[in-house]
């Protein structure tokens, strides 16, 4: 059980074609490198839009790091993966993402998939970032989808698909809400870290 002291860290989930040098997401993990504290979810196949594929992708990448708590930064497709993800079994294993940061999630119709069996609460703490003019949701969908998933509703306004292409680059909304939601989750483990100190001393 001494992964519960480890630091909460941070999974990178891009979405179609990956993201970039220039993207927001690669940005973010540029400031998490020196801790080592970012993973990137690499895909085996960028162009095709498989989400049971990408979703086991998500599971496999945590089995491979030690175990620990994560809060899953995703974008676009891979939001949608990190929800089937979450819903599945592989998502209640003890490789556990604990938040969520949701951006620019892609809509489901776009790839031909039912987004009912999507549309359930992830039950964990989460934001999703929004635009007015993003060509691959609409922001009342992706509003829709938020209260589906039980997550908070931010709407950049008009931020296009929130990439590279619409000028992010840098995003420091998405860098302040990973911190906020990395200190949420350590805030809820120390309950688990004062049990644990409790035991050390009882055995």
């Amino acid at each position: 059980m001494a992964f519960q002291g480890s630091p909460v860290r941070v999974l990178v989930i891009p979405g179609l074609r990956g993201s970039g040098p220039a993207h927001w997401q690669s940005w973010l993990q540029g400031h998490l490198r020196q801790s080592r504290r970012a993973v990137r979810v690499e895909q085996h196949d960028w162009n095709t839009a498989d989400l049971a594929a990408w979703a086991a992708r998500i599971g496999e990448t945590l089995a491979a790091e030690p175990l620990g708590a994560w809060v899953a930064v995703a974008h676009s497709f891979g939001c949608l993966a990190l929800a089937q993800h979450l819903l599945s079994t592989c998502g209640r294993s003890a490789h556990g993402v604990r938040a969520a940061l949701l951006v620019a999630p892609a809509d489901p119709a776009r790839f031909g998939l039912d987004d009912q069996p999507l549309r359930q609460r992830l039950r964990l703490p989460a934001t999703l970032l929004a635009s007015d003019t993003d060509p691959w949701m609409s922001a009342s969908s992706a509003e829709s989808f938020a209260q589906a998933w039980g997550s908070g509703f931010v709407n950049l306004g008009d931020a296009g698909h929130i990439n590279a292409e619409a000028g992010f680059g840098p995003l420091p909304a998405a860098k302040k809400l990973t911190e906020f939601l990395i200190h949420r989750v350590e805030q809820s483990r120390r309950p688990e870290r004062a049990a644990l100190h409790e035991f050390s001393f009882a055995v």
